[in-house]
């Protein structure tokens, strides 16, 4: 079963809150506001993209991006037994959560990539959460880490 100190986790566990935090706020803006003119998002954003609003993306946003990191944190810091998580999980000698934690870091590279590709332009925060989501799988991927989640 899974160590219980904390050891190299915890910057795994903060890496997940703060993106979980960061894009519930982000995806209920865009829930709340599907024009996008909360946030000074132009309706030529969506031009490239199969959306005729921001309600989709800010959905998803705010479920695989925000709640679902916030989740694995919470899991990684307490043994939590999810069964559709452990079904899920392509790596069973891991604990649930790491597994999940790689899961996150390839959803939000996957995320931003598709963003620049509708956008057709690249900024300074899509370079910021492509680094995140490579930092997330690194920091995943850390031996000590991998340790501490093994079975």
């Amino acid at each position: 079963m899974m160590k219980r100190s904390m050891g190299r986790s915890w910057l795994l566990i903060v890496m997940h809150g703060f993106l979980g935090m960061g894009a519930i706020v982000g995806g209920s803006i865009l829930i709340m506001d599907p024009t996008g003119s909360m946030v000074n998002l132009p309706d030529s954003v969506l031009e490239h993209s199969p959306f005729t609003s921001f309600l989709f993306p800010g959905i998803i946003l705010l479920l695989v991006l925000g709640v679902m990191p916030l989740v694995i944190g919470i899991s990684l810091m307490r043994y939590v037994h999810w069964e559709l998580g452990e079904t899920l999980n392509l790596y069973p000698d891991r604990y649930w959560a790491w597994t999940f934690s790689l899961y996150t870091g390839f959803a939000l590279i996957i995320w931003i990539m598709v963003q620049v590709y509708w956008i057709q332009d690249v900024s300074i925060i899509h370079l910021v959460y492509f680094a995140w989501g490579v930092g997330i799988q690194v920091v995943t991927l850390w031996p000590g880490v991998q340790q501490k989640y093994s079975k």
